[in-house]
């Protein structure tokens, strides 16, 4: 195996289940620290602004031709070691028909919250069908990809349920929580119609064939770890259950779940990600045997002199040493203000910091 500017080379014989970011999944030696960053194909970078001018989000995402072009310019830019579907955590409900859009400088907005049992029946299951985008932008992506991994990824149960309680993004999940204290029944027959939803979604990714699955939990820190066993745990675990029948390696993420480490761990996921609010070596102690980390430099470090920056990564790296297994990335995703630069340099940085 050899490496260009840190990557494994896209040459005969190697496969990308040999890669550096699937064997470091896999808990098993790599040549380097392998690296991808979360919203890698997304705003910062000024080919994906001009390519999504004057397209709406969820219909850049509905787009074969779109998908495959945002998913590669990353890859083209960065030494990366992984691409990450482009899509959003709100496809395949509005694949189901759920009248749902992504508001520029809001997020996703409800036309209809859910709030009571009746409101259930618009989250039918999802099927193939609904979203034939995927399969054929997957099947387009592996091919171009070669020996690079394609993740896919999905929005965690809870979060999914924030939007769709809260009737868009909220600072506190007041309602969310307000609904899953006072009426616990109702709770689990939402997260049990949105983990099928999320099951199928990530299963028919699987099936197109990509490498891995990332499930994000972007709110899910809300919780404390009791809650979360008792109203998420289930659901997480009865999705990273299905989809071990496929072989992949399945990431858990979530944003401001310090205090959760252990008990996501639980859910079933062979790598743990870990925002930028604990260090490596204390998520390490807090995450069971058995299982890879992934993180976790501070976004916003990023927009920080170069001098920061690579001291920050070269702590992380330092940090990481606790860790089973390790892959590089941010604690959240790319801001829109980054410099490309900063990250095609953080790339090379790690690389050849850790090459073996």
């Amino acid at each position: 195996m050899s490496v260009v500017r840190g990557r494994c080379e896209t040459i005969p014989g190697v496969l990308a289940k040999d890669s550096p970011f699937l064997r470091a999944c896999r808990r098993e030696p790599v040549p380097y620290t392998p690296v991808w960053y979360m919203r890698q194909a997304g705003r910062s970078l000024p080919e994906y602004r001009e390519v999504r001018a004057g397209v709406p989000m969820l219909e850049s995402c509905t787009r074969p031709d779109l998908i495959t072009e945002i998913t590669l310019q990353p890859v083209r830019r960065f030494p990366v070691d992984a691409a990450i579907f482009y899509s959003d955590i709100v496809v395949p409900l509005k694949a189901i028909g759920v009248g749902i859009d992504i508001k520029p400088g809001v997020g996703p907005v409800l036309d209809s919250p859910v709030r009571d049992a009746a409101d259930l029946e618009q989250l039918r299951p999802l099927e193939p069908t609904d979203v034939p985008y995927v399969t054929e932008a997957v099947a387009t992506l592996t091919g171009e990809l070669g020996a690079t991994p394609l993740i896919g990824f999905a929005g965690a149960p809870f979060t999914l349920a924030s939007y769709l309680i809260e009737g868009g993004p909220s600072r506190h999940h007041d309602k969310t929580r307000a609904l899953m204290y006072g009426d616990p029944a109702l709770w689990h027959r939402l997260m049990s119609r949105l983990t099928a939803i999320t099951t199928s979604f990530l299963e028919i990714q699987a099936t197109a064939g990509v490498a891995a699955v990332q499930l994000f939990d972007s709110w899910v820190g809300a919780l404390s770890p009791a809650d979360y066993r008792e109203f998420v745990l289930p659901h997480t675990s009865a999705i990273f259950t299905a989809l071990a029948a496929y072989d992949v390696p399945r990431i858990h993420f979530g944003v401001g779940t310090g205090e959760l480490l252990g008990v996501m761990r639980d859910a079933g996921a062979d790598v743990v990600g870990v925002d930028w609010r604990v260090p490596l070596d204390e998520a390490a102690m807090r995450v069971a045997a058995g299982t890879a980390l992934q993180g976790n430099l501070d976004p916003a470090v990023l927009l920080a002199p170069w001098e920061v920056v690579a001291a920050r990564a070269r702590d992380v790296l330092t940090r990481a040493r606790a860790a089973e297994s390790h892959i590089f990335n941010l604690g959240h995703g790319v801001l829109p203000d980054t410099d490309p630069a900063q990250l095609a340099r953080l790339t090379d940085l790690v690389h050849e910091a850790t090459a073996q």
